[in-house]
């Protein structure tokens, strides 16, 4: 009997890009061996603005600002530390902040990367940096 093709699963992700002098803030979280953007998934019922929201709280401990939200691009690439062929389509947006940048909950490690150090993020985040390089946000 002749197999059906699936589609391979995907990973519905939202993220925060913030920039500071041409690096952009990565994370890293105990779990893992690579550098992330902060973010992650959408809770039910929520808004990609408020989950974005949420995230940043979580992982950076800062106020992301209602009205300050700029979609920055949507990227589609192979889902580090999945199963093979899963995807991650990641949403990642640009806001304005309130307080300070710090590690919070299971966040170990902050880091501002540039182009040169891509090789250091997941692969949705080595995209997500080549398309902010492109555009000279991301040196």
């Amino acid at each position: 009997m002749p197999q059906t093709p699936t589609t391979p699963p995907v990973i519905d992700a939202l993220a925060w890009v913030h920039v500071r002098d041409g690096r952009l803030l990565c994370v890293r979280s105990r779990e893992r061996d690579l550098l992330y953007v902060p973010g992650g998934k959408r809770e039910p019922g929520e808004s990609d603005e408020e989950a974005v929201s949420r995230e940043a709280l979580e992982e950076v401990g800062v106020h992301l600002l209602s009205g300050t939200f700029r979609l920055v691009t949507v990227v589609d690439e192979i889902a580090h530390a999945q199963a093979p062929g899963t995807r991650v389509r990641m949403i990642c947006y640009a806001a304005e902040h309130e307080g300070a940048i710090a590690a919070d909950h299971e966040i170990t490690e902050l880091a501002w990367i540039g182009h040169a150090d891509r090789a250091r993020c997941a692969p949705a985040v080595r995209r997500l940096i080549e398309v902010l390089h492109a555009e000279g946000t991301v040196r």
